[in-house]
């Protein structure tokens, strides 16, 4: 019998879509694929910003948006029957007026007309903190909004590019909750980079007090290539684990910790799933 994961792969190439899982050659796609979980990247495959912790393509003036994406995207979800839980993300595109935003808002809302029964997560950018921009994909229909603050305040400068910001991230969270008290939203945490114990107790502790958060996931960084950030330490899995029970105490509804995990990991996963039905269910 056809497994779950090769019935994802092939309508893959069939529908002509560009997965993250295989294009960053991500370790838990067998996982996530066969439990009907996958990610899209949207607006092309060149950033505005250079991260330095990121290997992906830069450019100040990338392609135009494809104006037919968000259509031809959910018209090809709708018939992915083996998925039941999307991520759509994409490059920070800087070079348009919102960002993006609008552009996801229209994915997602044809891929609910198209598949209402779909969980769909957007993993976005700070909109350089544009609240208009925000609250256009927070009121979109979607389910989860997810952004990155990938790393403690002290190490926001050397990590990511000079437009994003700690307390840029936290206000993007904050007011998207604001905008859409019904939103599950979420954020990621690399370790690795030289962050210490009070400084990833902080960072919970602002996700929960200022912005609300509701899930965070931790994952090992891993050097792209020599020309990216050095790793500074391997996290130990018991460490992961001890950072899984810190941020569950916290409050966070849901969190995964482990050193392959990435921000779209397993997203669409058990509890996650069951939660997110649920929330709509009392809407």
């Amino acid at each position: 019998e056809k497994s779950q994961f090769l019935a994802v792969q092939s309508q893959v190439r069939e529908l002509n879509l560009h997965t993250v899982c295989e294009e960053a050659q991500c370790p838990n796609i067998g996982e996530c694929w066969n439990g009907g979980t996958a990610t899209l990247m949207l607006l092309g495959d060149t950033c505005t910003r250079g991260c330095r912790f990121c290997a992906i393509n830069t450019n100040s003036q990338p392609l135009p948006p494809d104006e037919a994406e968000p259509f031809n995207t959910a018209a090809a979800i709708s018939q992915w029957k083996e998925l039941s839980y999307v991520v759509l993300t994409s490059v920070d595109r800087d070079d348009l007026p919102d960002g993006g935003a609008d552009h996801f808002a229209r994915t997602v809302r044809l891929i609910k007309q198209m598949r209402s029964d779909m969980l769909v997560e957007c993993l976005v950018s700070d909109f350089t903190g544009n609240k208009s921009a925000v609250k256009t994909l927070a009121l979109s229909g979607l389910d989860v909004y997810a952004h990155n603050v990938e790393t403690v305040e002290r190490l926001q400068s050397f990590v990511r590019d000079r437009r994003a910001g700690y307390h840029q991230s936290l206000e993007v969270l904050r007011f998207a909750k604001e905008v859409n008290p019904k939103l599950v939203t979420k954020t990621s945490l690399m370790l690795g980079l030289g962050e210490d114990d009070d400084e990833v107790i902080s960072c919970l502790n602002d996700l929960r007090s200022i912005s609300d958060v509701d899930v965070v996931t931790f994952g090992q960084y891993l050097r792209p290539t020599e020309h990216h950030l050095s790793v500074v330490d391997y996290v130990t899995p018991e460490k992961f684990e001890y950072w899984r029970e810190t941020a569950e105490s916290l409050g966070f509804m849901y969190v995964a910790s482990g050193p392959l995990v990435r921000s779209s990991y397993k997203a669409g996963e058990y509890f996650m799933e069951n939660m997110l039905r649920e929330k709509n269910q009392m809407r």
